[in-house]
C-alpha cells in the first residue's frame, strides 16, 4: 500500500562516468569542491547558459528577419524561421544544461517549482537573476555581432523619415531585442493573448514533467516543449507574446543600455514581463488538481530516469548504499534525497 510521503524507487546498479573514465587528481578535487561548496554557482551558470542558448538563437533569427524587411530583401528571414530558431534554442538549452540545473530557464517555471516542487526561495532567487543575466548577455552579444547592419538599418529608416515612428516598435531596431506592442493594439487584448499562450505552455511543460505520462518520456519532453514555444511564436507573436520573463526583462535591460529610457516599453513592459508568471502558476495548478492523478503508474523510463538522478545525487555526495530488504538508518536521508531530485 502506498503511504503519503513515502517513496519507492527500486535499487538499480548504475555505472558512473567516474567508474570508466580516468580523472586527474586536480579534477577530482574540483568535483569534490563543486559538489559540496560550489554547486549553487554551477547550477546558476547552467541556468544562465540555458537562457543564453534560447535567446541567442531566437534574437539572432529576429535580427535577420527584421533587417531583411527594412532592406526589402526577400528570403533572408520569416516568422516561421524565428519560431523554429526559438524552438531549437530551447532544445539546445535543455539538452546541454538541464542535467546540471534542472532546466528551468524561465522565472515562471522557477516560481512554480518553488511553490509546487519544494525549491527553496533562495535558490529560486539565484536562478531568476542568472536567467535574466543570460538573456541580457545574449542580446548584447547579438547586438555587437549585428551592429554594422543595425546601424545601416537605422540610417535607412532615418533617411526615409520613419526612424522616430518605428524605433521602439516591433519593426524597429530596438524591436530586434525588446518586445514592443504594435501601434494601435489594445493592451487588454495583448494581455489575453499573453495569458492564454503562457497558460498552454505551462500545461505542456507540466505534462512533460509528469512521470506517469506515457506519451512524453524524458527523451521526448524537450522536443515537445520546444515546439510548443514555436507554435506560440508562429501563431501569436504578431499580437504580442513574450512567454518568458527572463527573455523579456533581460532583453529590455539590454535595450535600455543601448537606447536609454525611451526603450522601456511603457505600460506594455509590465504585461510582457509579468503575465507569464500567474499564467504558468494557473496552468500548474490546473494540471496538478485536474489532470494529474497519483494513482497512475509511473512509466518504466521515468522510473529509470528518476533513479538515475537519485544515483547521481547520492554519488556526488559520497553516499554508498547497499541493497537491503530491511530499513536502515539512512532511509530518512534517502527519502530527503529523493525529494531534492
Amino acid at each position: 500500500m502506498a503511504v503519503a510521503g513515502s517513496h519507492h524507487l527500486r535499487q538499480r546498479e548504475f555505472v558512473h562516468l567516474a567508474d570508466i573514465k580516468p580523472r586527474s587528481n586536480a579534477y577530482i578535487a574540483w568535483e569534490r569542491r563543486r559538489h559540496r561548496q560550489a554547486h549553487w554557482l554551477v547550477e546558476c551558470i547552467a541556468e544562465m547558459m540555458g537562457v543564453f542558448f534560447y535567446v541567442y538563437a531566437g534574437v539572432g533569427s529576429t535580427a535577420s528577419y527584421l533587417l531583411s524587411n527594412v532592406a526589402e530583401l526577400n528570403g533572408l528571414g520569416s516568422l516561421f524561421q524565428v519560431g523554429t530558431a526559438y524552438a531549437l534554442g530551447i532544445l539546445f538549452a535543455i539538452v546541454v544544461c538541464s542535467s546540471t540545473s534542472g532546466g528551468h530557464f524561465n522565472p515562471a517555471v522557477t516560481i512554480a517549482f518553488t511553490i509546487f516542487k519544494r525549491v527553496t526561495p533562495g535558490k529560486a532567487l539565484r536562478y531568476i537573476v542568472a536567467q535574466i543575466l543570460g538573456a541580457y548577455i545574449a542580446c548584447l552579444l547579438v547586438y555587437v555581432q549585428w551592429r554594422d547592419l543595425i546601424m545601416e538599418m537605422t540610417e535607412i529608416l532615418a533617411a526615409a523619415g520613419k526612424l522616430d515612428a518605428v524605433l521602439f516598435t516591433a519593426n524597429g531596431p530596438a524591436g530586434i531585442f525588446a518586445i514592443y506592442a504594435s501601434p494601435g493594439m489594445s493592451l487588454g487584448r495583448i494581455f489575453l493573448n499573453e495569458f492564454v499562450c503562457d497558460f498552454l505552455l505551462g500545461l505542456v511543460i507540466w505534462a512533460c514533467l509528469d512521470p506517469t505520462n506515457f506519451c512524453a518520456p524524458p527523451s521526448v519532453g524537450p522536443a515537445v516543449i520546444s515546439f510548443a514555444y514555436a507554435v506560440m511564436v508562429w501563431g501569436y507573436s504578431p499580437v504580442g507574446v513574450a512567454t518568458n520573463a527572463a527573455r523579456d526583462v533581460g532583453a529590455r535591460l539590454m535595450a535600455l543600455t543601448i537606447w536609454g529610457l525611451p526603450a522601456g516599453g511603457g505600460s506594455y513592459a509590465a504585461i510582457a514581463a509579468l503575465t507569464n508568471i500567474p499564467a504558468t502558476l494557473c496552468a500548474v495548478a490546473f494540471y496538478e488538481f485536474i489532470l494529474a492523478d497519483s494513482s497512475r503508474v509511473v512509466t518504466s523510463v521515468h522510473a529509470e530516469f528518476l533513479a538515475g538522478h537519485l544515483a547521481h545525487e547520492e554519488h556526488s555526495q559520497g553516499v554508498i548504499r547497499e541493497t537491503s530488504l530491511s530499513p536502515g538508518p539512512d532511509d530518512k536521508a534517502h527519502e530527503q534525497t529523493i525529494e531534492r531530485v
